[in-house]
């Protein structure tokens, strides 16, 4: 089982969501900014640093906003969903395909991995602008 991070990077009221990699699984797909979680690290320093790398963006990992175990056809993820702050930087596609800074209420327009579903929903309607 990967165990991943993935972080609600808020700005202006805006969400921050990025557009994995052609070639990778649920390619250009939709999705939270972060990554897998690598050996004897701390959920928090993985966010921070796979949002770093993947969008050249520093931020403040806040409360854990949701815990989400999900079955692929090929693999299971436990998904860690972190509220996180935005400090500096502007987003680059570094390793993701495409980003953007959407409303909490246009969730549902982009295509987004199947186990980001029901966290996408609650966000888009106790958010609506």
């Amino acid at each position: 089982m990967l165990v991943v991070t993935a972080g609600l990077i808020y700005r202006d009221g805006k969400l921050l969501i990025a557009q994995r990699p052609p070639g990778k699984h649920g390619s250009l797909k939709w999705e939270f900014p972060g990554g897998k979680l690598e050996a004897d690290e701390d959920p928090r320093d993985c966010l921070t640093r796979e949002v770093r790398e993947e969008m050249g963006v520093e931020i403040t990992v806040e409360g854990i906003e949701d815990v989400v175990y999900h079955r692929y056809p090929d693999r299971a993820v436990l998904l860690l969903f972190y509220n996180c702050r935005f400090l500096s930087g502007e987003p680059q596609a570094i390793e993701c395909a495409d980003f953007a800074w959407i409303e909490p209420s246009r969730l549902l327009e982009f295509d987004f991995l199947t186990a980001d579903i029901d966290l996408i929903r609650k966000l888009a309607v106790n958010n609506p602008l």
